[in-house]
């Protein structure tokens, strides 16, 4: 990494998460110049179902340890 993005990385530490995970967004959307806006719509409208799933109830999110607990356990049998 070079000096200026060391500095840049630092200087986005400072930030809260949601500034954060915007700053991610747009780094990363700065890649995909070439992408289908119906990759984009599609994506919304899952994000969008999940999220409605996770407010009704349907479904019940699982922690990061939970889940890394269980990866762990399947990937060494």
């Amino acid at each position: 990494m070079g000096a200026s993005a060391k500095k840049l990385f630092e200087s986005a530490l400072s930030l809260d998460e949601q500034e954060r995970a915007e700053l991610v967004g747009l780094l990363l959307s700065s890649f995909e110049s070439d992408a289908d806006d119906g990759v984009d719509l599609a994506w919304k409208d899952e994000v969008s179902r999940r999220v409605a799933e996770l407010d009704s109830g349907v479904v019940q999110m699982i922690t990061w340890p939970k889940v890394r607990s269980e990866a762990f356990k399947v990937r060494d049998n």
